[in-house]
This record gives structure tokens, C-alpha cells and sequence, in this order.
């Protein structure tokens, strides 16, 4: 099946044939960490991992690369640092934590997910301030060809060097397709009176009191610190090498920082291009309006996976992913309360077809087994074409529809919703249970003390991975006179004071029936479960996440 992707560079779409198909390359620029990431983060996070995962089982698991950068020096940080009154390094550190978090519960790959022990790294996250001597580097040969130029302790790029180069180097502004004239009207040109022309930007600059340094290239004596755009073809060169073959990220970056970054390694390395193929996902509005602080529409995405800041509630990250990828990703989006609402509605319907009790446990053994589960050719056929990701959410919905009689179909939903990154076994319960109550004697004390929301909001949190507020609504729950019980398939359940005793002594004796089961002692097994059936508990026996046997249990209706 034939991959085509729409390449910003020379505007047109066109069959993806890698420079080697056993060693696939992709770098997409990352985040800045001096805070939360917005919304519109999330978009190029969520379209370039569906790419990755299209890649990976297209060339194999092991012939792909992943590079997404940490930019950890850039003048915001230092900024909100200062005002913060921290370490940089503080700042950084948590801000970097606190975006996998959240991208996390997006359902996107990390790099723990697919690194292996003993195997080259296949997803890479590097960080700038870890790619100094690579930047120097790059610095010192584009000085040396012509390209740079020291001034007053900078050092600064010039694109009339590049086009009054050889032939062998692209124009400068042939990714943004404008003239020097167009970008220099059209972009925020710091004047400075130590540049030759207003184009000229900077790759290296000296560095003020307090804030980060190290040793200047080209013979500055001063210490300084990098520029934006050299610390991604440093990056770029150190994992990925001089050429590889797709560049991500947002529309927004095209002009100036990849126009940028294209001129630098091309210049440094005398080649014609640095990347195959450039892709750029399109902007996201918010209710029609572009996202401002001032409107007071700025959006996080943890606000929106812990916060009631948008539509009044928190939000399963798989709502957030599955909204994303309704709209193709080089078009504009508008990102709406109404949108999420009628994701979180057909994400319980697509559960309800694909999260059967017996064909999840049948999917757990195979995972565990390691047998290959098959995608939906439809699924990769429509991805294959430019990532046409609302294409293969009408496939699901057509799954979805047959899943009812067929259960071949129900397990190609399942398998495609894992393939997306939308569900998993695991994360299908949030969707797919009817309710954490298995104690009838506390149904009148939630409906009292519930406003309708908190279960919920505590339903949310445990999916989303938002230890914290768990545990603030654990409090809260566990206030109301009732206990609260986590259970090990990830959801959980709400009992009264004396039901808890009683889950101890159910809990202990599930744990003698389990070692019984697991020495063979069949009819010491079988005892046990009669005497907790005398007792009026159900029992479920399954797998967790990880294909290791796992009993559950509620009281009989």
C-alpha cells in the first residue's frame, strides 16, 4: 500500500519514498517548557504519533525513528523563571514533566513505550542545552563557507550569502514560497545595527547576567547561548543526520524557524534539501475565535483533561484525540464545547461495539502471546492518503454498525481503535462500565450527596492519570459516610463502612483462591468460590493490561 504525503515544500502530494526504507527518519519540533501546553499544542502531538504508528507498521517497529525536541534555553523561559523566582532548570524540569503528563493521557506513544533494552532508541526526545557542542559545530562551518558572520559577539545567519551561492543550495524562502522582501515585511525583523541586512538573524548571542551560558563559538571570547533556530538542525544532525525524511509541526513555524532551519543545515552541509518531505498541521481556533489570553479563551491541555474551565467538566483525553482527528490535519480547526460533547457521545458507542467482556479478554491473551493482530486494510488505506484520519473514523463508525451481529468486526474495531491510539482494553472501561456502585445500600447516600458530577469527575481523573485530584476526590467521596475501592481493571467502586469489612474478608479469601488456582488445588479453588457464592459475591475472572490473570468481584443483584 502506497503512502502519499502533501509536502509543504513543493506544495503538492505525492508517494513517500524514504532515503532507506530500513532506517525511516522523522523529526517534529517539540515544546518550549516555561508552561503548560495549550490545545493547540496537542495537534501537531497527536498527527505526527498517528504518523509514527502508520510508519512503524508500514516499515516495521524497528525501521522507524522518532525525534520530537525539549527546547530548554529560549528567552521565555528565562522570563518566567525570573518571575517565578526559580532555578531554571526548576522551571524546565517541571514544565517537561508536566507535558508528558498531559500528553500521556492524549493516548499518544512515549518513548517508554516503544524503547527497548539493548536496542538502538526508535523515539527520542533531545534537548537543546544537551546539544551545545552539535550547534558550535554547525556555527563554526557556516562561518567558515561564507554563510555567518561575528558581530559584536553574535553571530548571524545571512540568506543573501545563501542565494548568492552555488546552485546546489535551495532559495531562501523556498518553503514559505515568499521573496526576502515578503519575509522581511512580513515577519517581526529585530533592527540591530551590527547586522549587514534586515534579514540576517541570529544564530548565537552574547548572554545577559543570569541567564544561561557557555562557551562561544568563531572565536567569541563572551559566553552566550544559542538562537532558536540553530538548536533544531543541531538536534536534527545529532540523531538523524544530515538528510532525512519528514520535518513536522504546526503551520505557524514555517516562517521563520524551519525556513531557518532548512538554511542552516543546507548551508552547513552543502545539500539541497534537509528534509524530503516537510508536513505542517493547520491552526486551531477556539468557538470560531483565535485562541488569545485576551478573550479569555486560552485553553490548556490540562485544563482540559482536570479542570471544568471548558464546557463545565473535565475530559477523557480520548475525547480530546478522537475530536482532533475528526478534521483532516492540514485544515483549520475550530475547536468547540459542542465538538467534545459529541465525541465523549460516540466514543461510548464505539466502546459498547468493540469492549465485548470475552473478546477484550481474548485481546489481552494474544498481546501477552505476542500474536499479531491485524489492521483494518480500510483503516491504513485511508491514513495512507495524507493521513485522511476523519476517512478512517468513518470506517470505525462502519465497524461500529456491524460489530452488532459480527464479532469479527467487533474485534477489528477494537484493534483499530488500539492502532489509533483512541482506546485499549484498559482505557475502554471508562466508556464501557455502567457504574462504580456495587453496593445498593449506599445507591441513597451518593444520590444525596452527588450533585451528579463528582463520581464523574472522579471517573475522569483516574483515567486521565491525574493522581492528585484521585486523591482529592477520594476525600471527598469517602466523606459522604461511604469507602472507596479501587479495583485492578482500572475502575473502581463505592461501598459502605460495613461492605468494606466485609471486602476485606472477600479480598482475602480471593487472594487463597488465587494461590490454590495457581498450584493446581482445583477442588480447594472451587470450596472457596462456593463459600464466597454463600456469601452473595459474583466472581469475574480475566486479565489485566498486561495478560496476568486478575479476579474481580461485586455483590449479587
Amino acid at each position: 500500500m502506497q503512502l502519499r504525503l502533501y509536502d509543504t515544500l513543493t506544495r503538492e502530494k505525492r508517494p513517500f519514498v524514504p532515503l532507506d526504507p530500513n532506517n525511516v527518519r522523522m523529526y517534529v519540533c517539540g515544546p518550549t517548557v516555561y508552561d503548560f501546553a495549550h490545545i493547540g499544542n496537542a495537534r501537531p502531538v497527536i498527527v505526527f504519533d498517528v504518523l509514527f504508528r502508520l510508519l512503524r507498521h508500514l516499515y516495521g517497529a524497528d525501521h522507524v525513528k522518532y525525534v520530537r525536541n525539549i527546547t530548554d534555553v529560549d528567552d521565555k523561559i528565562n522570563e518566567r523563571a525570573a518571575e517565578r523566582g526559580i532555578p531554571i532548570r526548576e522551571l524546565t524540569e517541571e514544565t517537561y514533566n508536566n507535558f508528558r503528563d498531559d500528553i500521556r493521557a492524549l493516548g499518544v506513544l512515549m518513548p517508554e513505550d516503544v524503547n527497548l533494552p539493548g536496542k538502538p532508541p526508535r523515539f527520542v526526545e533531545p534537548r537543546a542545552t544537551e546539544h551545545i557542542a552539535e550547534m558550535r559545530t554547525i556555527i563554526e562551518r557556516l562561518v567558515q563557507g561564507g554563510f555567518a558572520y561575528v558581530a559584536e559577539d553574535h553571530v548571524l545567519f545571512s540568506p543573501q550569502a545563501m542565494n548568492a551561492a552555488n546552485s546546489i543550495l535551495p532559495r531562501y524562502g523556498a518553503l514559505a514560497k515568499r521573496t526576502l522582501d515578503e519575509m522581511i515585511a512580513g515577519a517581526r525583523v529585530d533592527v540591530a545595527p551590527y547586522k549587514r541586512d534586515p534579514a540576517d538573524f541570529v544564530l548565537w548571542k552574547p548572554s545577559k547576567p543570569g541567564e544561561p551560558s557557555w562557551p562561544s563559538p568563531a572565536g567569541i571570547k563572551a559566553e552566550g547561548r544559542p538562537g532558536w533556530h540553530i538548536e533544531c538542525s543541531a538536534m536534527a544532525w545529532k540523531h538523524l543526520g544530515e538528510q532525512f525524511d519528514i520535518h513536522g509541526g504546526g503551520i505557524d513555524l514555517v516562517f521563520p524557524h524551519h525556513e531557518n532551519e532548512l538554511a542552516q543545515t543546507c548551508c552547513a552541509f552543502h545539500k539541497d534539501r534537509m528534509a524530503n518531505v516537510w508536513m505542517h498541521n493547520g491552526f486551531l481556533q477556539v468557538e470560531r475565535e483565535k485562541m488569545s489570553k485576551s478573550l479569555g479563551n486560552f485553553v490548556t491541555i490540562n485544563e482540559l483533561l482536570a479542570t471544568d474551565k471548558f464546557g463545565g467538566r473535565p475530559w477523557h483525553g480520548a475525547v480530546l484525540k478522537f475530536a482532533m482527528l475528526q478534521s483532516h490535519y492540514r485544515q483549520p480547526m475550530d475547536w468547540t464545547v459542542d465538538k467534545l460533547k459529541q465525541s465523549r457521545t460516540e466514543l461510548f458507542s464505539l466502546s459498547f461495539a468493540a469492549g465485548n467482556a470475552n473478546l477484550i479478554s481474548q485481546s489481552l491473551a494474544e498481546v501477552a502471546a505476542g500474536i499479531e493482530q491485524p489492521i483494518d486494510e480500510e483503516i491504513v488505506h485511508a491514513l495512507c492518503d495524507d493521513l485522511n484520519t476523519s476517512l478512517a473514523i468513518t470506517r470505525l463508525r462502519e465497524l461500529a454498525k456491524e460489530a452488532r451481529n459480527n464479532t469479527a468486526a467487533a474485534k477489528k474495531l477494537l484493534v483499530a481503535l488500539k492502532f489509533l491510539g483512541i482506546m485499549d482494553e484498559k482505557s475502554i472501561h471508562y466508556f464501557h462500565m455502567a457504574g462504580p456502585i456495587t453496593d445498593v445500600s449506599v445507591g441513597q447516600i451518593v444520590h444525596e450527596k452527588d450533585d451528579g458530577t463528582t463520581i464523574e469527575r472522579l471517573r475522569v481523573a483516574q483515567a486521565n492519570g491525574q493522581l492528585q485530584r484521585v486523591a482529592e476526590l477520594a476525600r471527598e467521596i469517602e466523606g459522604w459516610g461511604v469507602s472507596l475501592r479501587f479495583l485492578p481493571d482500572g475502575t473502581f467502586s463505592i461501598e459502605s463502612r460495613v461492605a468494606t469489612n466485609r471486602g476485606r474478608k472477600v479480598e482475602e479469601l480471593i487472594e487463597d483462591r488465587n494461590a490454590a488456582r495457581a498450584r493446581k488445588d482445583f477442588k480447594e479453588s472451587d470450596r472457596i468460590r462456593d463459600e464466597l457464592a454463600a456469601m452473595g459475591v459474583v466472581l469475574k475472572d480475566g486479565k489485566d493490561a498486561d495478560g496476568n490473570p486478575v479476579t474481580t468481584w461485586e455483590i449479587a443483584r
